[in-house]
């Protein structure tokens, strides 16, 4: 359910995956910072009045996070990335959600369409 700080309980089950992969802190740290990036972006950027739901499964070494929700799409491709100069000067110090997943997992792609969003990320060991 789209409820205040329910990305820092989907952080938890991540960091239980990673510890069970082994991935060590560093990756479990990545790992969990952008999957708050993705439940954020679906909890205020959706518009959906359905749950978000987050699978995450393992195959082999990689792990792979699925974030989605029922909302508005978007399209990845028209986000800007944030200029760092503008936004050090900015009261608004936000906008950096994509970017961070794409710089911390080994992949992310985004499937979007008017009946919803889904973000996948994977990390390898």
């Amino acid at each position: 359910p789209v409820l205040p700080d329910m990305e820092l309980s989907a952080t938890k089950t991540a960091e239980i995956v990673a510890k069970h992969m082994e991935l060590g802190e560093e990756k479990s740290a990545e790992i969990s910072m952008a999957l708050i990036g993705a439940c954020i972006n679906a909890f205020e950027h959706s518009k959906s009045k359905e749950n978000i739901y987050i699978t995450y499964s393992i195959d082999g070494d990689t792990l792979t996070i699925k974030v989605g929700d029922k909302g508005e799409g978007f399209d990845s491709e028209v986000v800007a990335i944030p200029n760092i100069d503008e936004k050090i000067n900015s009261e608004h110090k936000r906008g950096w959600g994509l970017q961070l997943m794409k710089e911390l997992m080994d992949t992310v792609e985004f499937e979007s369409s008017e009946a919803g969003t889904t973000v996948t990320m994977t990390k390898n060991k």
